[in-house]
């Protein structure tokens, strides 16, 4: 029994005690005037979005941080819950008002993946977050494309500046060397025969201008060349004449039968001479061969005119004509230029390259210049002027015009169309369009480009007035 009290005093003392010590607390937090806050909303870590008006002064919230993130109602931000200051909607012009049509977005899009678009508002199917509208800019004519800078630095917009260089009337392309096909000479036969002694016997032989190729037995040549005799013995005029020129028919040259004539004896063999200096590129027959009239023994090419044949675009070789300067560089003889001129610019495009072949003629005494080397051919070289200059990469053609996407600060694009000359070394030559000095759009611009489509830009180019030249392109000048 008494422990059953002892516990129950225990009990009752701790009870008091406790009562004592809460009252004693909350009488300690009044005087010192402090406010009772639910746990949760006394953490530090978590953030609030910030309270926000948009152009049409509705209230949302959102962060700054991200300021894509627009919700209606308060809680913590679903990215990162960072507190940041406050970035109006709209779009602001040069004079810093907002657009007329700012509440009247083009599309919606997702800054992590801008090439998607969207008609109405609502979350990203990409990523947790809102879409961002894009606005059109009307406030200066129309032709003018805003980007927010961030979705600029993500799609990886790189400019270029306008620049002017000193540039040449000149084209280079790459080219070979080849055998002149006009120097080409062959040796035949006009009478069966047999081959009886073979005096150059191997392909690329070298050979001289009336060097002894081979010497053929022919029975019909054989039996022309008595008949010819014996007329001549006969001093029959006529029959002397009808002989000789069956010989000449049959291939004997006029110094053999000139011989022929002073010795007054048929020759069993009849030689066949080289009649150029050049190399032998090939050989029909081999000792102890029978040869058929219109038989080729050997092919001979003279090469001390060869010519070098270089792959011109199509698009640069309209002002390339026969009689323009060309110089010709081989890797095979550093240091050395070969000077010469266009032989002919052929009349077809390569369907696969779509280059044109040009012929340049060159001299080649010292036979330097071999078939098949590579060479690097200058065409139309010319005195050296300024040139506005702008990268290939640049420009956009559509096959009816070139344009070029013009960078302006604040992210703000416009399209520009362009008259174009040469290109050389990856840069184009702009005639007319643009002015030293000014940014285009070298990477991304297609994008920027699809922005203009869908405004209308282009359409406004189609339909402004154009001079009287017209903007069409001229290349290779």
């Amino acid at each position: 029994m008494k422990k059953v009290l002892l516990i129950a005093a225990i009990v009752l003392l701790s009870a008091g005690a406790g009562a004592w010590v809460t009252h004693h607390r909350m009488t300690s937090d009044k005087a010192m005037g402090a406010s009772v806050m639910p746990p949760e909303e006394d953490s530090g870590h978590q953030h609030i979005l910030v309270k926000m008006k948009d152009a049409q002064g509705k209230i949302y919230y959102t962060c700054s941080m991200h300021p894509q993130v627009h919700l209606d109602h308060p809680g913590n931000c679903p990215i990162c819950g960072m507190p940041l200051i406050e970035k109006p909607e709209t779009t602001l012009t040069d004079t810093g008002t907002a657009p007329s049509n700012a509440h009247k977005p083009l599309y919606w899009y997702d800054p992590m993946k801008p090439d998607q678009h969207f008609d109405k508002p609502g979350k990203s199917p990409f990523m947790d977050m809102q879409l961002v509208p894009m606005y059109g800019d009307n406030a200066g004519g129309g032709d003018i494309i805003s980007i927010d800078p961030r979705t600029v630095q993500n799609l990886g917009i790189r400019t270029a500046t306008v620049e002017r260089h000193m540039v040449t009337q000149e084209l280079r392309a790459p080219g070979s060397v080849a055998i002149n096909e006009n120097r080409i000479e062959v040796v035949q036969t006009r009478a069966a025969g047999w081959i009886e002694k073979l005096h150059v016997r191997a392909l690329n032989d070298p050979v001289r201008k009336g060097q002894l190729l081979a010497e053929v037995y022919s029975p019909d040549l054989f039996a022309a060349q008595q008949e010819f005799v014996l007329a001549s013995r006969a001093k029959d005029a006529a029959l002397t004449a009808s002989a000789r020129q069956r010989l000449l028919l049959l291939g004997l040259s006029d110094g053999q039968l000139v011989r022929l004539e002073k010795t007054g004896e048929a020759q069993r063999r009849v030689a066949y001479y080289s009649p150029v200096d050049g190399v032998v590129t090939e050989l029909g027959v081999r000792d102890g061969a029978q040869v058929s009239p219109g038989m080729s023994l050997y092919t001979l090419a003279d090469l001390s005119k060869v010519w070098v044949n270089a792959e011109v675009s199509e698009t640069q070789a309209a002002n390339l004509a026969p009689g323009g300067a060309v110089d010709a560089l081989l890797a095979a003889l550093p240091g050395r230029t070969f000077a010469g001129q266009i032989d002919y610019v052929y009349p077809e495009v390569n369907s696969q390259t779509r280059t044109v072949r040009v012929r340049a003629m060159l001299n080649n005494k010292n036979l330097l210049l071999k078939p098949g080397m590579f060479a690097d051919v200058v065409l139309g070289k010319g005195k050296a002027r300024e040139a506005l200059m702008v990268p290939s990469e640049s420009l956009i053609r559509t096959g009816t015009r070139s344009t070029v996407i013009v960078a302006e600060a604040e992210g703000r694009f416009h399209p520009v169309e362009v008259r174009l000359g040469m290109q050389r070394d990856g840069q184009t030559e702009v005639l007319k369009g643009l002015e030293e000095g000014q940014k285009v759009v070298a990477s991304g611009q297609f994008l920027i480009d699809s922005e203009a489509n869908l405004r209308g830009v282009f359409n406004k180019l189609d339909t402004a007035e154009k001079p009287a030249d017209g903007l069409e392109q001229e290349s290779g000048q």
